[in-house]
């Protein structure tokens, strides 16, 4: 059954889903999950393309819904530019078609209809009146930008790339000359510190976390030298996303990889799929600090790495439009990097984290 709010509590709750998002969307269908009287957060799609049908967008969108735990209603919210059209009949408002599509597909599922509302730059209506009439958009958050906002890599300046590209090239010198034992004495202190820092990667990849916004060249050139190697790379992205000690372990599976054929424990395998406990989020969004500003650093050819990272946290975050942006970033330099692909082809076919629909503002497009 449809359950009407009255025009007033639909203003009202219009005002708030930017906040309910955590962004104001654009050319999105935004889809809110309800248990009882009280919203989980917020899902956002990309508006259906024309080579969808609406039984499938509808299947699709709802579909997402039905996961989120202990959810029985949803509103929908549709941002478009497209104007209303007014007809002899009266006001048609954008997408109705598919919208309809969206509401039987609910119902179908058990889900009551807390609200259907189209917003366009005229005004917004609800799907559900009779005879829609626009009324005035409810005030924006001056501070909320678009689903795209803060997807851009923080400035670095031309000073800081090169003291991290000098900072790479003196670490990799080092290396070279410590591994044939040749270490005389007038080498860089800051690149022998970054050396004792690679002495305990889990340790140095928890140490970043610490002040994530504020890391010495040389702790990014380490970084950048560790994520280059797939081996530490993946070390990263699990232990950023779940903890010090999965961290110590997932580095002592990659050698026994490497070095027996053992399997990846599949706990930790897992996590690049997104099943198992909720990370914590803070955890991630400094680890998310981390990878970007590493990007912003590094050289052209060593970006692949850290933003590939980034769109694996952002997409973990529930930020699959932040996640394509990287990857998008990615293909421009090396088309083939084999993570980049494979997370393409997730974040591309919409599939989400298990703990997205768990808790928090989601962005399923």
């Amino acid at each position: 059954m449809t359950t009407l709010l009255r025009a007033s509590d639909s203003a009202e709750f219009l005002g708030l889903v930017p906040a309910l998002a955590g962004f104001a969307p654009s050319q999105s269908l935004v889809l809110l999950p309800f248990h009882g009287s009280r919203a989980h957060g917020a899902m956002r799609l990309d508006l259906p393309r024309d080579d969808v049908s609406p039984e499938d967008y509808a299947n699709a969108a709802i579909g997402f819904i039905a996961k989120v735990e202990g959810a029985d209603a949803v509103a929908i919210v549709v941002y478009c530019d497209d104007t209303p059209c007014r007809t002899p009949d009266g006001l048609v408002l954008p997408l109705i078609v598919q919208v309809d599509e969206l509401l039987g597909c609910a119902e179908d599922a058990g889900l009551r209809i807390v609200d259907a509302l189209c917003v366009t730059p005229a005004g917004w209506s609800s799907y559900l009146e009779d005879d829609p009439e626009l009324a005035a958009l409810p005030a924006s958050d001056p501070l909320a930008g678009d689903q795209h906002a803060g997807a851009e890599l923080p400035v670095a300046d031309l000073v800081e790339k090169e003291h991290v590209g000098r900072a790479l090239r003196d670490i990799g010198a080092m290396l070279d000359r410590e591994a044939h034992s040749r270490l005389d004495g007038s080498e860089n202190p800051l690149a022998i510190a970054a050396l004792v820092m690679l002495e305990d990667i889990p340790e140095f990849f928890e140490t970043l976390l610490d002040s994530p916004d504020e890391q010495p060249p040389f702790a990014t050139a380490a970084l950048l030298w560790c994520l280059d190697r797939p081996l530490l790379r993946d070390v990263a992205l699990v232990q950023w996303a779940t903890s010090f000690d999965d961290g110590v372990r997932t580095l002592e599976a990659q050698y026994a990889f490497a070095d027996t054929g053992s399997a990846i424990p599949d706990d930790l395998g897992d996590v690049f799929l997104g099943h198992g406990p909720s990370p914590d989020v803070d955890r991630l969004r400094h680890a998310l600090t981390v990878a970007r500003l590493a990007a912003a650093r590094a050289p052209r050819g060593l970006r692949p790495a850290p933003l590939t990272i980034a769109a694996w946290l952002s997409w973990a975050l529930g930020h699959a439009t932040h996640a394509e942006h990287y990857l998008q970033l990615v293909r421009e330099i090396d088309p083939e990097y084999g993570l980049a692909e494979l997370l393409g082809t997730i974040v591309g076919a919409g599939m989400l984290p298990e703990w997205a629909f768990r808790r928090g503002p989601r962005d399923a497009a």
